[in-house]
């Protein structure tokens, strides 16, 4: 993020005119490369990038409203909000194999080493979707997306020491930055609990949500290793892959678990108390699970067709659209502390794109 250089008032006086053809020229120059970029690709593939991004804005808001919204109407499962998470896998095979067909290759053989990366990361996903799950119990949504947002600190840190990606002053401030706006919210920790959580709830939603962001970017750079180490390549299809097979050992994870809590057989009993009957009920979990796996394929399209910077700008628009959302659909409270937090975090953000953009061009 640059800031605005100071400006001596005789410069002003002086030259008037220099700021003004500056910027018209900048605004020149930036259209020009917008245009550029346009030709050089089809209009299905933008017409593809545009849906893919809308994908994301509006799937990964909604599942995270509607995880909040299971809980408000009377839904107590975290094993069932997890589930929901990850049952939506089928929809990314469904549309890998047409991908193996239309390209005419054949799917990535497996061994050993790749089949227990799988399902070490689908245990980890299934851990970390259930502590989320916690967290969107006991937290607002609004709340609980501002400090998932940490996870990108998460991601950085071990994506350092784990894969060796560069890292430089903008993607540190960012660091900082963001641990600010966390630390903003949990001192202003009163103001938005529900009557119906206690303050040890809320404090272990608030840990359980951090918990689940650092796991989240552990996962992350575990994944960007089985590419390096393993795979030593990275592509749409191959990509598609690992999001299918880890998604469905994490699903298998979660069935395990929600049959032995017993809250696979209580779904039934749960649809009856469900505030608006069985068909609200059933209606959450199944536009739960289509809305996730909705996102998760945006944002594997996002990164393939544009780049992981883009795919890092629109976590940091998804962030302020789920919490607005939240607010206007489920009335969440919005204090000032928040409103700053929201702020801090929107520049934590840019300060990593920013950095992120000039590693990788």
């Amino acid at each position: 993020m640059t800031s605005l250089p100071l400006l001596q008032p005789e410069i002003m006086e002086a030259e008037p005119s220099i700021p003004s053809d500056s910027l018209r020229s900048q605004i020149s120059k930036f259209s020009t490369m917008l245009t550029k970029a346009y030709k050089r690709k089809s209009i299905h593939y933008w017409i593809l990038l545009a849906l893919s991004i809308l994908a994301m804005l509006v799937a990964f808001p909604a599942s995270s409203i509607l995880s909040r919204v299971y809980y408000d109407n009377g839904g107590q499962s975290k094993w069932i909000i997890s589930w929901v998470a990850v049952a939506g896998w089928p929809l990314t095979a469904l549309i890998l194999f047409p991908v193996y067909f239309i390209s005419k290759t054949f799917p990535t053989s497996l061994n050993l080493k790749l089949s227990l990366s799988y399902i070490v990361l689908g245990f980890l996903s299934a851990a970390d979707n259930l502590m989320y799950a916690y967290a969107y119990a006991y937290l607002p949504a609004s709340t609980a997306s501002l400090v998932a947002s940490s996870s990108l600190v998460f991601s950085a840190l071990f994506g350092y020491f784990l894969v060796k990606n560069k890292v430089n002053a903008s993607i540190v401030n960012s660091v900082f930055i963001i641990t600010i706006a966390l630390t903003i919210i949990a001192l202003d920790s009163s103001s938005d609990r529900y009557a119906n959580i206690s303050d040890s709830e809320y404090i272990m939603g608030f840990v359980w949500d951090v918990l689940g962001s650092a796991l989240h970017g552990l996962i992350f750079a575990l994944s960007e290793l089985v590419f390096v180490k393993l795979l030593e390549r990275r592509s749409f299809i191959v990509v598609l892959e690992q999001q299918v097979m880890v998604s469905l050992f994490a699903f298998l994870f979660t069935t395990v678990g929600m049959i032995m809590s017993g809250d696979f057989q209580g779904m039934a009993h749960e649809a009856t108390t469900f505030k608006g009957g069985r068909s609200a009920y059933y209606l959450v979990i199944i536009w739960g699970a289509i809305t996730f796996q909705l996102g998760v394929l945006g944002g594997t399209a996002v990164i393939f067709l544009g780049s992981t910077v883009l795919a890092g700008v629109l976590n940091a628009v998804r962030t302020p659209i789920t919490s607005i959302a939240a607010v206007i659909l489920l009335k969440d409270p919005m204090s000032g502390f928040k409103i700053l937090s929201l702020v801090i975090t929107f520049w934590g953000f840019g300060s990593y794109i920013y950095g992120s953009s000039k590693i990788w061009p």
